[in-house]
This record gives structure tokens, sequence and C-alpha cells, in this order.
């Protein structure tokens, strides 16, 4: 038997953090097993559609790596849909589920409900003021069917629910949470078809999982009361179950359900703020999961390998973003250059710093900028605030120890000694930016940290940092000359 698992989101939105998670273990699961991964768009809940939502999630996972075998997907640029075992989109398979329902009906496993709304309500605020379960109270789950369908005939507004059997101990095993045991009375007659027509989740899950040949149910915790009810649909169709697994929570720090009150849980804010997507897959796969050797850099390959139900736990786990960032900056300085330059230039230009039209011929300007900043940025979006040290004639000192290196006896001379070679220079690059220490310290007799300092606290207006001789190959002649001129004027003089 093909392993086959689906991740089935609501067109609602964005692509929460969370979604992105239970997509991660589908898709990894389904992989290591040899199996194939699904999308299914579940909109029947035409309420909370949202426009565009659906290109937005299949562009978020795209960009994840997080690729399906069958369902809609972009191909060339262009919305398609694969798979023999379509429709993947639930409010194109309404014939499928009237077939379906009318099934249930005959066998007696579902019936009309003709409740308003107002006797909902009502019987609701009785429930809670006596402090009973909440949920429907059966008024007509014994209305005869010949008289059920007199009154729809009649056009009378209705829903079908399932007839749940009283007080029965439903057991299942879970994946992640071994055995569950729930009872029946904990639950009510769920609607299956609404009001309008369209499916329940409860009802399309269970017809779309079995018709799909879903063998393997991966979801949120949240879904585990809807379990049992679910059960006893394929129990009433006669269908093998699948397995289940139900995943915890991701946890904000104060350890509640991560929302957006709590910050960004979008997976385009993250994409936004730069964070790589093998960054951050590789993060979110261990907020909940520990491979056996407990290694937290992983790629997408070695995820499929070790990736288990077992070693999942069922518990909630805390996202935490400096976490993200450290699993990011080291992405970040592995990542090839021409990649992450090509990352940052969106960043560069919203700031302001290079023009689109300029990029083809300061690329490798930009390059080197990137280059230099590899090792001390978090996310491509602090580009723009790093690169800013090297734009501008001012020099400001990040402390009182900058100042008192320039106000040191030899840093004029020094000084003079650059700002001669850097005017004589044919080309301002690294290359010269190495070569002309040599020639300073031979013309000048001042050697290691006391001409390798003053000259950075000169040209950055700090003691530390890249590459001294990338530093003068991205400030330029012009900038150089300029600023030296400005701390010569300012902290020399």
């Amino acid at each position: 038997m093909t392993v086959r698992l689906r991740f089935a989101p609501s067109p609602t939105g964005y692509v929460h953090i969370g979604s992105l998670r239970t997509a991660l273990y589908n898709y990894l699961f389904a992989k290591g097993n040899g199996g194939k991964y699904i999308i299914r768009i579940e909109d029947t809940d035409r309420t909370r559609y949202v426009e565009g939502s659906i290109e937005n999630l299949l562009s978020s996972m795209e960009w994840a790596g997080i690729t399906h075998d069958e369902g809609p997907m972009f191909e060339d640029g262009k919305l398609v849909v694969k798979g023999e075992y379509g429709p993947y989109t639930q409010s194109e398979r309404l014939d499928i589920y009237k077939d379906h329902i009318e099934k249930l009906l005959e066998s007696g496993h579902a019936y009309y409900c003709f409740c308003s709304k107002e006797r909902l309500d009502k019987i609701r605020e009785e429930q809670k003021e006596k402090g009973e379960m909440l949920g429907y109270d059966g008024h007509c789950r014994n209305i005869p069917m010949e008289e059920a369908k007199r009154r729809v005939a009649n056009g009378e507004p209705h829903v079908i629910r399932l007839k749940l059997p009283k007080d029965r101990e439903i057991a299942f095993n879970d994946l992640v949470r071994g055995k569950v045991i729930m009872n029946t009375n904990d639950s009510d007659d769920q609607v299956l078809i609404k009001s309008d027509g369209f499916p329940t989740y409860h009802f399309a899950v269970v017809v779309d999982d079995y018709l799909m040949g879903i063998t393997h149910m991966v979801r949120g915790e949240e879904w585990l009361p809807s379990t049992p009810k679910q059960i006893i649909l394929y129990e009433a169709f006669g269908w093998e179950l699948p397995k289940f697994a139900h995943l915890p929570n991701i946890l904000s720090k104060e350890k509640k359900k991560l929302s957006k009150r709590q910050g960004d849980v979008a997976v385009k804010d993250f994409k936004n703020k730069g964070y790589l997507p093998e960054a951050l897959v590789n993060y979110i796969a261990l907020v909940g999961w520990s491979p056996e050797e407990n290694k937290e850099i992983m790629t997408m390959d070695e995820m499929i390998e070790s990736f288990s139900f077992d070693r999942v736990s069922k518990s909630g786990g805390v996202f935490d973003v400096d976490k993200l960032n450290w699993v990011n900056e080291h992405y970040i300085k592995e990542a090839d250059i021409d990649r992450l330059t090509k990352l940052c230039i969106p960043y560069l230009v919203q700031a302001d710093m290079v023009k689109e039209e300029e990029l083809n011929e300061k690329y490798e300007w930009v390059k080197m900028i990137v280059e230099t900043a590899r090792e001390r940025i978090s996310t491509l979006s602090q580009i723009s605030d790093y690169a800013k040290q090297f734009f501008g004639e001012e020099v400001k000192p990040e402390n009182d120890d900058v100042i008192k290196m320039l106000k040191l006896e030899h840093v004029q001379d020094l000084l003079n000694t650059l700002k001669d070679k850097i005017k004589n220079a044919d080309v301002i690059d690294a290359v010269f930016g190495k070569k002309v220490f040599k020639v300073i310290q031979k013309e000048t007799g001042v050697k290691g940290k006391n001409l390798y300092m003053p000259i950075r606290a000169a040209l950055t207006g700090q003691l530390h940092g890249p590459d001294i001789d990338k530093v003068i190959a991205i400030i330029g002649r012009e900038n150089l000359i300029k600023r030296i001129e400005y701390v010569e004027r300012n902290y020399i003089l």
C-alpha cells in the first residue's frame, strides 16, 4: 500500500507558521516512506474565503521547498491541477458529498434537522446556566424520514446531522499520543451538511480522505475532539480507518498558542524579514520534534531520513525567535554568495542605497557588502542598516576608545600617507586595500594594531569590524578621502 498524506488548508488569508509545520511533517513522513504528499483546498466555509489565498499558500509552500505531488500547483507561472484523485478543491466536489450524504440518510446514520438559530441559541443559554455540556439536544433526531423529506421538499430551511451513538467509547491509536479513549457522550450530533448545501469540515474531510486514498491523517491537536465523530462516519460507510496523528500547538514564550497578537506568525512575514527558507523549515521542524541524534542543523534530505512521529512531543513547543535567528545566521554564513546577494538586493533598493538601473554596473560592489555582512547579520533585512557604514563622508566614533585612538600622536602621519596613496592609486579595490598597509608600514615604520586600528577608526568610526581591505574597496576613493579629512577636522586637528 502506498503511503499517502495530505495538507488540507482553508483559503482564509495568510499561511500560519503552524500550518507550515503541519505541511512539513506530512511531507517528511510521506517522502521518508516512499509515499505521496497531496495538497487539498478546504474551502467549504465560504464566509471566511479570502481572495488570493490559494496563490499565497502555493507560493509560500514553493518558497519553503515543501513541494506536493498532487493538487493545485504552479507550472511555468500558471496555476494547474495535477493528480488522479481530483477535484482537489472541496467547492468543486459538492456532487460527491451529495451522493455520500444520501447514503448516510438511507442507512439511518444521518438525519434532517429543522431547528432555527433562535432555538439553538436558547438551548445553548440554558445549558450554560445549568453547567451542562454545550451541544445539540437531538430535538429532530427521531422525525420520520418520510415527514423530513416532505418538509425539505416544501423548502423548509434545514441542515443534516450525524446520528451519533449514545454512550459509546471510541478508542484509537494516535501516532503522537498513543492510545486515546473518548466517549460519544462528550460530543453532539455534528452538522454534516449546512443550510447552504455545503459540507462541514467533519463530513468532507472523511469523504475526501477516503476517496483520495489518504493513509495518515496528520493535523493539529485542536482537531482531536473531532476524531470520534469522524471514526463513526468511517464505520457508517464501512471504510477502513486511516492512521491518526495530532500535533501539539506551537506556543509563544508565554506558553500560549502562537497568534498574530504575539507578533509575526505568517510565513510571508518571515520571508519579508529575510529568513532563508531552509533556515525557517529547519527550525520549525524542531519545534515539537527532535531527531534521535539531536542534531540542530539539518537539510531537508536529512530530516526526511530522520523523521518519525514517535519523536514528536505530546506537549507544545515554544517558538523562540532567538533560536530561529541563530539557525538563520548559520545558513546565511553557508549560503552561496551570489544567491545571497540577489536576495539582499531588494532591501538595498528599498533603502535607496542602490538603484535598479545601476545593478548591473554595481553588482560586484553590492556583493562585497553582502560578503562582509554575512558574518554579522541575523536576517537579510538587516543588510540595509549594516550597509549604512559604507555610505556618506562623515565618521561617527562609536565610543570614547575610538576617539582616544584617533588622537594618538602617530595617527596624523598614517592618514596623510594613506590619503596620498588613495589619491594616486589607479584602482581602489580589495587588492589595493591589502597592499596599501604594507606600503604605509614601510614608509612610517608603524605596524600591527597601531597601524590597522587607527585607520579602521578613521574610516569607519569603529575599532573592530569586517576585513579592512574590503571596507576600503566598498567605501571608494571619493568617500575615503572625505572621511579622512572629516576625521582630521573634527578629531585630530
